[in-house]
C-alpha cells in the first residue's frame, strides 16, 4: 500500500486516541497480513468507498476494549454494558474519518461501523487485496489497526450516453 494513504491512518490513530483518550500510541512498524489470525476478542469495522474501496478495522484483545471503551465513554463499561460497542464503534469512526480528511486528492466516504465481539474471531481478508496491519501500543493495552485500500482507475473522461436507433 501507498505510504500516501497509510501515513495519514498513522497519524490519525495517534491523534485520536491522544486527544480523546488522553493515551499516547505508539505504532509499530506496519506489516502486510499473509492470512486471516484470529487474535482478536471485539473489532470495529469501517467500510470505505468512493475513489478507492476497502476497509479499515481496529481489533482488540478484550481488556484493551474495555479500557479504552471505559475511558472514551467516562464510565466504566464491560462487554455487556449498553454503550461498548457504540464507544469502539466511534473511536473507529474518529480513526478512519480523520485519516479519509488528510488523504489528498481522493474522494472518500465512509459506512457506518460495524462491531463485531466474540472471543478470538476472524474479519476475513478480501481475496482482492491483504490488508496492511499496524500494531499499536499504549497505556490501554495492544490494538491493531488494519487498512485495504484498493484504488480504482477513473475514467480519462465523462462516458457519453450511448444511442440505438434503428433504420429501415
Amino acid at each position: 500500500m501507498d505510504v500516501r494513504y497509510i501515513n495519514p491512518f498513522i497519524a490519525s490513530v495517534k491523534h485520536v486516541f491522544k486527544t480523546m483518550l488522553a493515551t499516547d500510541v505508539l505504532v509499530s512498524k506496519p506489516l502486510l497480513k499473509e492470512r486471516d489470525e484470529a487474535f482478536a476478542d471485539v473489532s470495529a469495522v469501517i467500510g470505505l468507498s468512493g475513489d478507492a474501496t476497502g476497509c479499515v478495522v481496529l481489533s482488540f484483545p478484550l481488556a484493551t476494549s474495555v479500557q479504552a471503551a471505559s475511558k472514551f465513554g467516562g464510565v466504566e463499561m464491560d462487554e455487556k454494558h449498553a454503550d461498548f460497542a457504540d464507544a469502539l464503534g466511534e473511536l473507529a469512526n474518529m480513526v478512519a474519518g480523520h485519516a479519509k480528511a488528510n488523504i489528498t486528492g481522493m474522494d472518500l466516504t465512509i459506512s457506518l461501523p460495524s462491531v463485531v465481539i466474540g472471543k478470538e474471531h476472524v474479519i476475513s481478508q478480501s481475496r482482492l487485496a491483504r490488508r496492511l496491519a499496524l500494531p499499536c501500543d499504549s497505556a490501554l493495552g495492544r490494538f491493531t489497526v488494519e487498512v485495504v485500500m484498493v484504488v480504482g482507475q477513473k475514467p480519462a473522461s465523462k462516458p457519453v450516453a450511448a444511442c440505438a436507433t434503428a433504420h429501415a
